[in-house]
């Protein structure tokens, strides 16, 4: 999958070809085929590896909601300047899930999880009246932030006052 996810990175979801991904990894065509029957399972495994590298950042469940969210944004700020590419691929879904809607349902799928980790940590923040609000601010500031890396680590700090109020 990470030559698929190379591709989209480099050429967007416009350029993602099945045969230029068997060439990329040196096999025949054919042979992607059994495993990857079309480009839409393609898009959807890419969306999936994009979703496991994001994992990465997911809150930790020991540290209390405020030290959570600072540590998951705090990731989140590496994983923007440490990998660019994969932050490229998701706006690269994101637009096209505006016109298809199957890629909406990928990534629907895959934002479901983080859109409930986040609603339960601003929940457990001395009774925030809206959690979903908050929760939706965050994914929000991260897609926008997204598009200018430079500014993700002062952004996501700053978020994180202003949704939690803790000073940092």
């Amino acid at each position: 999958m990470s030559a698929a996810f190379g591709l989209v990175a480099e050429v967007g979801l416009e350029g993602l070809r099945l045969r230029r991904v068997a060439d990329e990894v040196g096999i025949d065509q054919s042979t992607l085929h059994y495993h990857v029957a079309t480009k839409a399972e393609l898009v959807e495994a890419v969306a999936e590896h994009a979703a496991a590298l994001l994992a990465t950042s997911a809150p930790p469940s020991h540290l209390p909601p405020r030290e959570a969210l600072a540590a998951h944004l705090d990731a989140l700020a590496g994983l923007i300047a440490t990998r660019p590419e994969l932050f490229t691929v998701t706006a690269e879904l994101d637009l096209r899930a505006r016109r298809d809607p199957s890629v909406r349902a990928v990534v629907d799928r895959q934002e479901a999880g983080w859109r409930e980790v986040l609603v339960g940590l601003f929940t457990a923040l001395d009774g925030d009246d809206d959690p979903s609000a908050r929760a939706e601010l965050v994914i929000a500031a991260v897609k926008g932030v997204r598009l200018v890396p430079d500014l993700a680590p002062t952004v996501l700090a700053r978020l994180v006052e202003q949704t939690t109020g803790a000073t940092r």
